[in-house]
């Protein structure tokens, strides 16, 4: 079982950044990989990003590819998703959540959730 808990969201005006926490409890948070997704009013989930076990990998989706790094400690067991030059686009609930798939970009393969912390970039 590991339990997820979002932090560092916030109000920020567009150009901006955030640096968003997740934090896991259970001893096995390293042998998960993490993923950050996104959720905005009215529109479905959607993936932004993934880091593997060890954080040699990572994955982003083309809209944040350039303006987001996710990075993890696995020492703290925290992932991390620092977030540069926002854009209103970006104003969304943001959530981690943790998988055994390899590559996973689908929510659907994720099997932990947290609660999701708010995100909004005004213009």
């Amino acid at each position: 079982q590991v339990q997820l808990v979002e932090s560092g969201g916030g109000l920020v005006q567009a150009g901006g950044s955030l640096r968003l926490s997740c934090a896991a409890s259970g001893r096995t948070f390293s042998s998960y990989a993490m993923g950050w997704f996104r959720q905005a009013p009215g529109k479905e989930r959607e993936f932004v990003g993934y880091i593997s076990w060890s954080g040699a990998n990572t994955y982003y989706a083309e809209s944040v590819k350039g303006r987001f790094t996710i990075s993890r400690d696995n020492a703290k067991n925290t992932v991390y998703l620092q977030m540069n030059s926002l854009k209103p686009e970006d104003t969304a609930v943001y959530f981690c959540a943790a998988t055994r798939h390899v590559g996973a970009i689908t929510k659907t393969l994720y099997e932990y959730w947290g609660q999701g912390t708010q995100v909004t970039v005004s213009s």
